[in-house]
């Protein structure tokens, strides 16, 4: 109530956050503290010039934020928040190491559904493509952003065609991420993942399947140890062979070694993950709606995995 009565004198703000971040470490005050979260980011908005206020309010957002998920709590940020955060990330567009904290805290607030849309009303998708252009080299950034896009991606209506153009920009500087972090899995995981939302929302165009079939497949060959990876490597191949049958071709024909033996590799490298087996069967079921490639898959004895996969899992 002190914070919100004195809006605009910076001292209140910043003495505020500096108290309220004394509770961080007392489990009863956790409830209380998520109902602060807004006031720390109109605090933010407010006092935007004041670097030091804004390192100490998202340092505590993310506190608060951390434990939030911890306890599967979501934060449904309202849209004028979701504005106000977008207002701090373009004043501090050149601040690399306050908007590597800044991505961390947009990745956790669009985990929410509610959060992400609204994110995206507000059109943060630019900034973000931005950003990531900015500050390629940075892998935190990279990883932050990657999984914001998917958030966002996932959680919009293709039938808006401003988002979808906006979107249908995003694939170069995503690609460009992923050949960029190719041996940082965490990273690469983030980007595959982002790359499998574009696919699903009809963002590629036809001279796009190939080189971002073979991009996945780079991702899946320097990650093999990445369950998650293989699987959203996996996914985002499926949606590409959905759409064209060149990026099955590509699969087939990959000039760095065969993808199907690399699909073997990835299978039997987690035959125990649910999740992976499932991802492979959706992409071999993709892939054999093309005579051709079936053809091919037949005579690199794919069936005898898909065997193998049956007995593993023979009641899922």
């Amino acid at each position: 109530e002190f914070m919100q009565a004195c809006w605009d004198v910076e001292e209140v703000q910043a003495k505020g956050i500096q108290h309220l971040a004394s509770f961080v470490e007392d489990e009863s005050a956790f409830p209380y503290l998520l109902t602060c979260t807004e006031v720390i980011i109109l605090a933010m908005k407010t006092h935007i010039d004041s670097l030091d206020l804004q390192v100490e309010a998202c340092t505590l957002l993310l506190e608060i934020l951390s434990q939030a998920l911890e306890q599967g709590v979501m934060m449904a940020l309202d849209e004028r928040v979701a504005s106000c955060l977008l207002h701090t990330v373009r004043k501090h567009s050149e601040n690399e190491e306050f908007l590597s904290m800044l991505c961390t805290l947009l990745m956790m607030v669009s985990a929410s559904e509610v959060a992400a849309e609204n994110l995206r009303k507000v059109g943060i998708i630019p900034d973000l493509l931005s950003i990531l252009r900015r500050f390629l080299h940075n892998d935190k950034i990279c990883f932050s952003c990657c999984a914001v896009l998917w958030s966002l991606a996932v959680s919009g209506n293709s039938e808006n065609n401003a988002d979808q153009a906006v979107l249908e920009s995003a694939l170069p500087v995503t690609s460009a991420v992923l050949q960029k972090h190719l041996h940082n899995g965490v990273v690469a995981e983030s980007a595959c993942s982002a790359l499998w939302a574009l696919a699903l929302q009809g963002c590629l165009t036809d001279s796009d399947y190939e080189p971002t079939a073979a991009l996945l497949l780079d991702a899946l060959r320097m990650n093999p140890e990445r369950a998650v990876l293989v699987k959203n490597g996996c996914l985002a191949l499926a949606s590409l062979v959905r759409l064209s049958e060149t990026a099955a071709l590509a699969i087939l024909l990959d000039s760095k070694g065969s993808g199907t033996e690399l699909i073997k590799d990835g299978y039997h490298l987690h035959f125990d993950e649910p999740g992976v087996a499932e991802a492979l069967c959706l992409l071999m079921n993709e892939m054999v709606q093309y005579d051709e490639v079936m053809l091919n898959m037949r005579s690199q004895k794919m069936e005898k995995l898909l065997s193998e996969i049956k007995l593993q899992f023979p009641f899922s």
